[in-house]
């Protein structure tokens, strides 16, 4: 048998191992740590990483020349069956070595275009982070409010259940009608189905979450129920076409696209300088007599030939025409952008506005008539079903400001992203 310092080693060593799992479980997780995870682990954006690399790599090798052309073969030999008369006229072994030389200038152009296009793909990572980053506050936002809501559907079932018992007490007594608790027991069921769902809204979120951050989705933890959301009307920050130029992600973008398709014009302009090429060939004459040759060539292409040049041309006007469309485009989205930051931010003053309202002024009032009503059927001056329509209303107005809180969150988190802050 076990003696009984070794059980309680052993009984220490239990707790010990579960403190990790139960301090996993409790660990509060809030807003910036939520966005860091999925900015350091999310898949999506981590794919913008190696495509940026892709683009370097294909940087380093855009000044490469083409691999030398190596070849043999007979030249100048006589059919077989053929008269030879002479030992010039049995023809000679050929070796020839060939080596394009591409121009230096349209070597360094290519390079250029090619790290452009790597910006083009980080500023892709930004553009889906934002994305990402509103799903995870309108998701962390709603199981705040899910939590607030899962408070409220507490307090209401230790309400009902306060209710329901007095009224029991008080019907032997004929001071209350069965009907009364009746009523009061539905109340109370369909607060706890109430509780239910939302329990399950908030292991939604919770899967949610644990998706963006790339972690197991069953993971548990706290959020911050107290964080706070800002108020456009109490920034000082102008939202113009300028903050948005530097502001917007998507912008941003557009505008890396057009300096890369800039710099792929000046390249395909590059088109009409020539490209060289250097050829030399040895002939080993097959008869004795004869003399060893060579052939050495330096060739050069003529690219502003008028049958060569249509086609750098025609790329040319149709890549600048592409970049003229872009930039109207890029004007049109910071007009709309702005419009629509502008019509947020009102719409927000007065969600916040009505939060306030029913926080400071409508659930106070309600919780008053709650309670002198309460009072009265303590005092035997009411009856149960008043207390109920009470609490009800008292209920109601609580949900729609909890209602009201959360479509300020999901706007706050639609103007966040408009103004990518």
């Amino acid at each position: 048998m076990l003696s009984i310092k070794k059980i309680n080693s052993l009984f220490v060593m239990v707790l010990l191992a579960a403190v990790p799992a139960l301090a996993q479980q409790t660990h509060t997780m809030n807003l910036d740590s939520v966005l860091q995870r999925i900015s350091n682990n999310n898949p999506m954006l981590q794919q913008y990483d190696y495509r940026t690399k892709a683009m370097d790599a294909y940087a380093e090798g855009a000044k490469s020349w083409m691999a030398p052309m190596v070849g043999g073969g007979i030249f100048m030999a006589p059919y077989p069956g053929a008269r030879v008369m002479e030992d010039g006229d049995k023809g000679s072994w050929m070796f020839s070595a060939e080596q394009s030389i591409p121009n230096p200038v349209k070597l360094r152009a290519k390079e250029k275009y090619m790290k452009s296009k790597a910006g083009v793909e980080q500023a892709a990572k930004n553009v889906t982070f934002n994305e990402l980053r509103a799903q995870a506050k309108a998701a962390y936002y709603n199981w705040v409010v899910l939590e607030k809501q899962l408070d409220v559907l507490q307090d209401n079932e230790r309400i009902m259940e306060f209710m329901l018992k007095l009224a029991r007490i008080r019907y032997p007594y004929s001071q209350g009608k069965l009907g009364s608790i009746y009523k009061a027991e539905a109340r109370l069921h369909e607060v706890k189905n109430m509780q239910e769902m939302t329990a399950t809204q908030i292991s939604q979120q919770n899967v949610q979450l644990n998706i963006l951050m790339n972690l197991p989705k069953d993971q548990k933890y706290k959020i911050d129920t107290t964080v706070m959301v800002m108020n456009p009307g109490h920034q000082h920050t102008v939202v113009d076409t300028s903050y948005l130029t530097n502001a917007r992600s998507d912008v941003r973008q557009l505008d890396r696209t057009i300096e890369s398709m800039k710099l792929n014009v000046e390249m395909e302009k590059l088109e009409r300088k020539p490209d060289f090429s250097v050829r030399f060939e040895h002939m080993y004459p097959r008869g004795a007599m004869m003399p060893q040759q060579y052939t050495a060539m330096g060739m050069i292409s003529i690219p502003i030939a008028p049958w060569s040049s249509k086609m750098y041309k025609a790329n040319t006007k149709a890549m600048n025409l592409e970049i003229q469309a872009m930039q109207r485009e890029r004007e049109a989205m910071l007009t709309e952008a702005q419009g629509m930051a502008e019509s947020m931010a009102l719409e927000i003053n007065a969600l916040h506005h009505h939060v306030e309202n029913y926080k400071a002024k409508i659930i106070p009032a309600l919780k008053k008539n709650y309670d002198v009503t309460m009072l009265a059927y303590e005092q035997n001056n009411a009856q149960l079903p008043e207390v109920i329509d009470a609490w009800e209303a008292l209920n109601m107005a609580q949900m729609e400001h909890l209602n009201n809180l959360l479509q300020l969150y999901q706007a706050v988190v639609a103007y966040e992203k408009e103004i990518e802050r």
